[in-house]
């Protein structure tokens, strides 16, 4: 399924509901949510969350794993605050397609 315009707000959900994450995390918390349907590459993720630091929406931080070091991202509060912004357009957005979808498809089944 193709995320592009709303990876973002899946990211900032995510960060949201599990708290500070390392990206692979994120990636898996993305798929057993959605039940296998948002099983995004690395590729994808991690420019998405640099691109989210970069905006100051998500913080990082390098923490030791054993056995391997791993980046952590945290929301922020302007993220925080991003996250219901665009939850709030989503809901706008898909309550818009509901209206103009929803009623041709009752017309086409009738």
């Amino acid at each position: 399924m193709d995320v592009r315009g709303h990876l973002d707000l899946l990211l900032l959900a995510v960060l949201a509901d599990t708290g500070p994450a390392h990206g692979y995390a994120v990636i898996a918390a993305l798929r057993e949510r959605s039940q296998g349907v948002f099983d995004l590459p690395e590729g994808t993720v991690y420019p998405a969350l640099h691109r989210l630091e970069n905006a100051g929406l998500v913080v990082s931080r390098w923490e030791q794993a054993t056995p391997r070091r791993r980046r952590v991202y945290e929301l922020t509060g302007d993220g925080r605050h991003a996250r219901v912004a665009k939850q709030r357009e989503w809901h706008s957005f898909i309550h818009s397609v509901q209206a103009v979808v929803g009623s041709v498809a009752v017309r086409g089944l009738a």
